[in-house]
């Protein structure tokens, strides 16, 4: 079982807190063995806005932990308490994995943690974030950097995205997909989407795409083109990317290539089907199209894929599956 834990101060946004006890305080229905452990550690009670948070352990507890989220952080103009700072750091140089939520990338940077790697904060505050510490590359139009071992997170509903991303590395795209269903949000947003959109989700019947997404979900088996999308949505090519460009902050064939890729993973997670056999389900063609697409956008091939997850997730001794190295 893996220990997530939520370093937390007075100071801290409730959010991105409350946020991060909703992924990973309970399993969704349906998901077998064990869910993470977590504990929430700070130096006595906190407040977080209105809310009064009693931890669980006290802030040393933290370099005990696979991965430590920091949520989001009040006030950007005051410097973050030494003692978490130095929390957080002790528990990077103990292996944890480091996640920042919104603004709880100051205390990552404050710590030194973020030197010579990218990252973002909540898009109000890059400039501030940049300036303070000019030895961070601070990137202010993607929802969330992995840097492996230390990760970072746009403001609010880019907090989720960040936390399923999570999700997804441990526990795979179908376990992800199940808490996304539980909290009744988007399943996948890539990282490098645009933070803002004109319209982040469109309501259905209130927008030429509220349909037409949905209806591709269900053909991705199909060799879709952009002319098909347009054709089924009523409108030029030209005219559909501008919407997509909108809603999705991507064009219409990224947008499908990234659907493929994702249901790509789920098959090869949740099923025993071969590599062609999983190409054609998701209207990749062939194995080698789909090895292509595959390894340049998740890193590794198919196969390894299938076996890094079952190997990380085959239960061991104690029931619990293994995490990957950050």
């Amino acid at each position: 079982m893996d220990t997530v834990a939520l370093a937390v101060t007075d100071g801290m946004l409730h959010f991105e807190l409350a946020l991060a006890l909703e992924v990973f305080g309970s399993a969704p229905a349906g998901v077998a063995g064990p869910w993470y452990d977590l504990v929430v550690c700070g130096p006595g009670p906190v407040r977080a806005g209105r809310f009064l948070v009693e931890p669980d352990h006290g802030l040393d507890r933290l370099p005990r932990a696979d991965t430590v989220i920091v949520p989001g952080w009040a006030d950007v103009d005051e410097a973050p308490p030494a003692e978490l700072v130095d929390a957080v750091r002790a528990a990077h140089r103990a292996g944890a994995r480091l996640v920042s939520l919104c603004t709880g990338a100051f205390v990552l940077a404050a710590a030194g943690l973020l030197d010579g790697l990218r990252a973002t904060t909540h898009w109000a505050h890059t400039q501030v974030l940049a300036e303070r510490h000019p030895e961070v590359e601070v990137d202010p139009d993607v929802l969330h950097v992995d840097n492996g071992g230390v990760l970072t997170s746009a403001g609010k509903a880019a907090a989720m995205d960040l936390c399923l991303h999570l999700v997804r590395l441990d526990r795979g795209s179908a376990v992800a997909n199940a808490v996304a269903r539980r909290l009744v949000v988007p399943p996948h947003r890539d990282g490098g989407q645009a933070q803002f959109v004109t319209t982040p989700v469109p309501a259905p019947g209130h927008h030429p795409l509220a349909e037409l997404l949905p209806w591709v979900l269900e053909r991705l088996d199909r060799p879709l083109t952009v002319e098909d999308l347009a054709r089924r949505a009523r409108m030029s090519s030209r005219h559909l990317g501008r919407h997509f460009r909108a809603v999705t902050g991507t064009t219409p064939l990224q947008w499908l290539l990234t659907q493929r890729i994702r249901r790509a993973q789920e098959l090869l997670e949740t099923t025993d089907d071969g590599v062609d056999a999983v190409a054609a389900a998701v209207g990749m063609g062939t194995a080698t199209t789909l090895r292509r697409h595959f390894h340049r956008t998740v890193g590794v091939p198919p196969d390894t894929y299938r076996r890094t997850f079952r190997s990380r997730n085959r239960p061991g001794p104690d029931g619990g599956g293994r995490r990957p190295p950050a």
